[in-house]
């Protein structure tokens, strides 16, 4: 439902291959899928969150102001689905607990209530979730997160789950060096796989639900590029501090680029980078000399006026 979240619709057209393959034929047997892959079309080729109407889907259930929540609406009405599964994509900077290992997954049981209440619907989402958590940590150990369950009405996984409709929401997030999300991509459909195995083959009752509260809840403590112990301002010697750079993913000729922009510059010893430099206290600058501050656009730094590329290509992948 989200045009720039795509990692999951890949993973989706994964999981067909995965139905062609004589270990997976006899799931089909067992359930009925109904998939819409992409809900979000316009949003999709203009590789943006919103629809052509400049709306977040993913905040119109109630509201149903979009001709797409109103096909998804009527989908739902019409499937009555035992389960929903709710796809979206997440950014690089969470990390799984507070710990240095990145959310390469996420899930979530949303919330019915502002109370977060933990009814019978939730915690049948949530055994599913745990066991897909079990299965996928001898492949992602440390990986999987847990994502915010606070309560939004106008969420669509908030009012399928409730209407009294499991719903399990999924995330897909960053492995290291993985920009393209390849591996991701990879492990979300093992993911859909598992969850769906477990659906059909077993009565989910909800009470097998706990071990999800083990999963750790996602932190936002990534930034794509760290610099640390950078002098920015000579005329400021004793002035020593941090730079973290995050990419913005930008359309351009129907590719995906990676623009670095300076997201923050201060004290980031609690914050880890998925590519760090130390400036071992070496003067650090725009490449035009200016001093370094939040929302500067760069391809590279000058450290010591040595040019340091920030570009993916150069250095991440």
């Amino acid at each position: 439902m989200h045009g720039n979240e795509s990692t999951t619709t890949k993973a989706l057209f994964d999981a067909f291959n995965y139905f062609d393959l004589e270990d997976y034929k006899p799931l089909l047997s067992t359930c009925t899928l109904c998939i819409i892959p992409i809900l979000n079309p316009d949003g999709a080729a203009a590789y943006t969150r919103l629809n052509a109407n400049q709306i977040d889907l993913n905040r119109d259930a109630n509201d149903l102001s979009q001709s797409e929540s109103k096909i998804l609406r009527q989908t739902y009405q019409n499937f009555k689905p035992d389960f929903c599964f709710n796809m979206h994509g997440q950014r690089t900077i969470f990390s799984a607990g507070k710990t240095n290992n990145s959310a390469v997954l996420s899930f979530l049981s949303p919330s019915e209530n502002t109370e977060r209440s933990l009814t019978p619907t939730r915690q049948q989402a949530m055994e599913v979730i745990q066991f897909m958590n079990q299965e996928l940590q001898e492949f992602l150990p440390n990986q999987i997160g847990r994502y915010d369950d606070g309560f939004n009405s106008n969420c669509v996984g908030d009012y399928f789950q409730s209407q009294g409709t499991p719903t399990v929401l999924f995330e897909s997030g960053h492995f290291p060096k993985d920009y393209p999300r390849e591996e991701t991509r990879k492990y979300t459909a093992l993911a859909l796989m598992l969850a769906l195995d477990y659906i059909s083959t077993n009565e989910v009752s909800g009470e097998r639900y706990k071990p999800y509260f083990e999963i750790p809840e996602n932190e936002k403590l990534f930034y794509d590029i760290i610099i640390r112990n950078a002098l920015l301002d000579p005329q400021k010697p004793n002035v020593i501090t941090d730079i973290g750079i995050q990419y913005t993913e930008v359309l351009e000729l129907d590719k995906i680029s990676f623009k670095p922009k300076v997201a923050i510059v201060g004290d980031l010893k609690e914050n880890h980078g998925h590519l760090e430099i130390d400036a071992c206290f070496e003067h650090v600058s725009h490449p035009n000399y200016d001093v370094l501050s939040k929302d500067y656009e760069i391809v590279f730094i000058l450290l010591n006026l040595k040019e340091i590329s920030l570009l993916l290509n150069d250095n991440l992948t």
